[in-house]
Order: C-alpha cells, then structure tokens, then sequence
C-alpha cells in the first residue's frame, strides 16, 4: 500500500509540471530514447530535432543513441515491457551485488522483499514511471567497483560514461582509491565509446562534443525543485542560474570532498559505501540531477543499515518522504521561496551533505569501516566474518 500510495501521489505532482515534461503515457525518457535510436536508423541528424510524442530532445552522447538503436526498431509496447523489466531486474541485482559485497545472505527471497521494499523509494518509482536508465547503470557500476580485481573491471563504469557521461566521477574514486589500473581501464572503456560514436554517427558526434556539451541547459530548466544538485539549489537561492565560475567553485569542492571521503571508506573495505558516496558526489557536482537520478539511495541505504540503523532510517525517509515537492513549485515559483522553504527544497542534496560530514567524523573509527562481509584480505586486509552469511538485510523502505 505505501508503494501504490507514493506512485499515485507522485503522478498527481507530476500532473503539475509543464507540457514540454508531461508524460507520454508515462515513459517519456524511454520515448526519447527510442526517438534517438530511430534517429540513427534513418541516418537523420540526433540533436537537430525533437521527438513529436514528447517534444523533447534527446540530449545524450552519440554512443548512447547508437546503443538505443535495438529499441527503436520494437513496438512501444513491447519495448516499454522489456526496458521495465530490465530496470527492475538491475534493481534486484543491485540488491544482491550489495548484498553479497557486504557479507549478506541474499537467498532470492530476501532480494525479492528488498526489491519490492526498494519501490517505495520516490527516486526508483520516478525511474519506472518515466523509464529512465538510471538503475542500469548503477549496476553496472556497482559490479565493476565491488569487485574491482576482475580482469576487465572498470570498462562497465567507461561503458556508463559513454552513456551518460556523469559516471567519469568514478575514475576520481578509483585513483583516489589507489586503482590505477581500473581508472586506465574505465578510460579506455570510455574511449571506445566516444568512437564509436565518431564511427557510427560522425555528424552527432561532431556537434554533441563541440557545442552539445556544455549547453546544460539543454535539459530543462534547472531551478525546477526536481533538480537536486548544487547548480539547481544555487539557481533557486539566487532567482537565475549561476555564473559558470561560482558554480564550479561551490561544486567542486564539495564533490571532492565527497569523493575524498568516498574513497577512504572504499579503501578501508566498505565498497559498497564508498561507491555510494561517489555516486552522491556525481550527483552533486552535475549541473543537473533530477530526483530520478537519486538512485543511489538504494545502496548507501544498505550500506548504513551495516553500520547504524537510525542512520538508514532517516537516510530512507527522506526518498520516502520526498520533501523537494513541499515547498510551491512549477512555473519558477521556486524564485519565490522563503528562505525556511528552501530546506525541504534542496532535501536529497542536504542528505547527501549530512550523510557525508557524518561519515567523515566516524571514519577516525578504524572499526567502523571493518565490514562484518566478504571482502575479505583484498579489501584492506579486513578478515572474513564466517558468521555474517547468516544475517539478513531488511527490506528498504519497509
């Protein structure tokens, strides 16, 4: 019931928001996604136009467009079964790599519960509805960092870099973490991706990465109360979006910093949380995050309820409790918020900070960051908890 409850209220918010970000019987990203693939099937310019069911543009790297294609050749419906699916099954194998990488037992049945506990969370709900990517590819991402010892790690977070760009933050956490080899690994990866792009659509390509890629505008508008980064809370708190410069000078450092202390924690052994916490600095630092993109809920939830369970509480309510919709928002009304409405305004990226300033003073505690899992002598030398298999994670959001 708390599940169905949060997906209507959230379609009733929804409702609200400007046609140009209306739902195309839900699943407005997955049709851009498709939008963008057709593109590249008629040999028809990506960035020049906009999908007519959505009026939107498809605002991705080429590589993504390319790797689109498979799904513009389906019917709607048939696509939009087969991309929820994938979305829920990455949502359940995100469940069990965290799981597994924090010394949990993860028999189906609790990955089920956890999966279904997981779709109370508003950032999973809104990927659903709208069919975003976002659950992909924190899996893949997942994969490749709590196990960052395979022969290939690393080309899964290049590969999510090619689709979306924002997942380069995890090559910082990996040299910081002392992966060099993974980073250079991530990097060709990335690489690859950007080539084939060239290969593919060489005229996309040209216009995304000389002009495209620094329009961050592009993508709606940023003072919305969804956009739950730095440049959309300093938008809000200045009426206009910021200079380039004092952008960069208030984000970069806080996501730095975020990743600073990401780092540590993964390489004291606590993967799980310290990818997290990296998928939080990305979050920050881009210019735009909607709250859809806020994914990473789900595992630094899991990852806390490790270490302190009040802590994962209060963390999972507020992406229960989605406070950002509060305040009035829509049509810019977020110019005139008081000063209190800017609180429950800016709430992911408040938790974010909270959670990270937090962590930070606990890991002074060499014992904190011990993980009772898995991981084992390659994580810092933390020895194996033979007894940590039997434990459970409860769902999150239950």
């Amino acid at each position: 019931m708390v599940v169905v409850a949060a997906v209507l209220a959230g379609l009733a918010d929804w409702a609200r928001v400007p046609a140009k970000l209306s739902f195309h019987g839900g699943f407005v990203d997955l049709s851009v996604y498709r939008y963008g693939g057709r593109l590249v099937l008629d040999g028809l310019p990506v960035y020049g136009s906009r999908d007519p069911a959505t009026h939107l543009r498809f605002t991705y790297p080429p590589f993504a467009a390319v790797a689109m294609v498979p799904l513009a050749g389906l019917p709607g419906w048939l696509a939009t079964a087969l991309w929820t699916g994938a979305s829920v099954g990455a949502l359940a194998g995100t469940v069990a790599v965290a799981g597994r990488a924090l010394g949990r037992r993860v028999a189906g049945r609790s990955v089920a519960l956890l999966t279904v506990g997981a779709l109370a969370l508003e950032p999973v709900w809104q990927n659903l509805t709208f069919g975003q990517i976002n659950l992909l590819l924190m899996l893949a991402v997942l994969v490749d960092l709590v196990r960052p010892d395979r022969r290939w790690s690393g080309v899964l977070v290049g590969v999510a870099a090619g689709v979306k760009l924002t997942p380069l933050v995890f090559v910082v956490l990996l040299v910081l973490a002392g992966r060099r080899g993974t980073a250079a690994r991530a990097l060709l990866g990335f690489a690859g991706t950007v080539a084939i792009g060239f290969a593919v659509v060489p005229g996309a390509a040209r216009t995304y990465w000389t002009d495209d890629l620094v329009r961050a505008g592009r993508v709606g508008p940023p003072e919305l109360t969804h956009n739950q980064s730095v440049f959309g809370a300093l938008t809000r708190l200045l009426d206009h979006p910021p200079p380039t410069v004092l952008w960069l000078a208030v984000a970069g450092p806080i996501a730095l910093a975020v990743v600073g202390v990401a780092a540590v924690c993964w390489r004291r052994g606590d993967r799980v949380l310290g990818t997290g916490l990296a998928g939080l600095a990305m979050l920050l630092a881009s210019p735009v995050s909607w709250s859809h993109h806020w994914v990473w809920a789900v595992p630094v939830g899991l990852a806390l309820w490790q270490r302190n369970r009040w802590a994962a509480i209060l963390w999972t309510a507020v992406f229960v409790a989605r406070p950002f919709v509060w305040p009035p928002w829509g049509d810019r009304r977020e110019y005139g918020w008081r000063p209190i409405e800017h609180v429950p305004g800016n709430a992911y990226l408040l938790a974010a900070l909270l959670l990270t300033a937090w962590v930070a003073v606990r890991i002074a505690r060499p014992a904190w960051l011990v993980p009772s899992g898995r991981q084992g002598p390659s994580a810092g030398g933390v020895p194996r908890d033979r007894d940590a298999r039997r434990r459970d994670i409860p769902a999150v959001g239950a």
